[in-house]
């Protein structure tokens, strides 16, 4: 049985983590200070006995105290701001809770000699990448978003601590991930906005942004053949996504169908919906497929078992947010 820490512990791919971990025997403590995550995701952990919520902010330095020691087998550091969309507008948000926040997790791993780390990274550091699919050894452009840039700039962290320090690192850049508990992104908004009318939806851009999603249990899967394989490397990273990808059009499609709606499509204009909203993302993941990982899941059947999941937890979806 081993011991890990789950920092974003409530939130949609961090409460699934820790189902999973404890699903496999081992003991959790979960970080959160429930700004964006749900108690209610972790009511299934806390009654196992073997998991444990600490209330508190990763951007707070001593947020990890007393919660790490070299019998910690894996700190997963899933928490961070995930909004793309209003990084102009709250600039430090992304500094303070992706960059700073990972630092203080570092930091606070290097002090009690917790040996690896799992982060959360994103397909948005490569920007608007020159080649599709896009490898993870792929030359970086001009960072596009505030968002991607602290992700990276927190990448650069790992490696450093890696080298200094001797902490494992393992850095998985994720497509947007979909599925049960999802909470934040697309398939809610269009959703939060159909359930309220109907016969209307605004969409940011033109709907011929092309975008890939992955299943949040494909998510999963993927890291742990990744933590399982033999590795010598300081620091291993990982593309996770799928060999295809669809339009935003062709989502909405899913989701209306799901919902039973053909509402009418008013259309922002442009190539993408907001400043940091690549026209393209789809990433080559045959690293991780190399090691005999491969996605269930279609994106649209992850995308329909989103919509599936959102009709039965409307507690969840708020007012329309486009």
């Amino acid at each position: 049985m081993a011991r890990h820490v789950v920092t974003g512990a409530a939130g949609f791919i961090g409460s699934a983590l820790v189902d999973r971990l404890l699903a496999q025997g081992d003991e959790v403590v979960g970080v959160d200070d429930l700004s964006t995550g749900r108690r209610r995701f972790l009511e299934a952990a806390l009654a196992t006995g073997r998991f444990r919520l600490v209330e508190r902010d990763v951007t707070d330095p001593a947020a990890l105290e007393g919660l790490l020691a070299p019998d910690v087998a894996t700190v997963f550091h899933l928490a961070a701001n995930a909004d793309v969309r209003f990084g102009v507008e709250r600039p430090r948000r992304d500094l303070e809770q992706n960059t700073i926040a990972t630092w203080n997790v570092l930091e606070a791993m290097r002090r009690a000699g917790a040996p690896r780390i799992v982060f959360s990274s994103t397909g948005s550091v490569y920007g608007e990448a020159p080649v599709f699919p896009t490898p993870e050894d792929c030359p970086f452009p001009v960072q596009t978003s505030l968002y991607g840039a602290s992700k990276l700039a927190a990448e650069g962290l790992v490696q450093a601590y890696a080298e200094g320090f001797g902490i494992r690192g393992y850095v998985f850049r994720f497509v947007s991930i979909v599925g049960e508990r999802y909470q934040h992104g697309h398939v809610l908004d269009f959703a939060a906005q159909l359930l309220r009318d109907p016969a209307r939806l605004r969409v940011l851009g033109n709907g011929r942004q092309r975008k890939s999603y992955l299943y949040i249990g494909d998510c999963l899967d993927a890291i742990q053949v990744a933590l399982a394989a033999p590795s010598t490397r300081k620091v291993e990273i990982f593309n996770l996504g799928t060999d295809e990808y669809v339009t935003v059009d062709d989502s909405i499609a899913v989701i209306c169908e799901e919902l039973g709606v053909t509402p009418r499509r008013e259309y922002t204009g442009g190539d993408r919906g907001w400043i940091g909203d690549n026209p393209m993302i789809l990433l080559d993941c045959k690293r991780i497929r190399a090691l005999g990982w491969t996605p269930r899941l279609t994106i649209r059947e992850g995308v329909r078992r989103t919509v599936r999941w959102l009709l039965e937890n409307r507690w969840i979806v708020p007012e329309a947010r486009t």
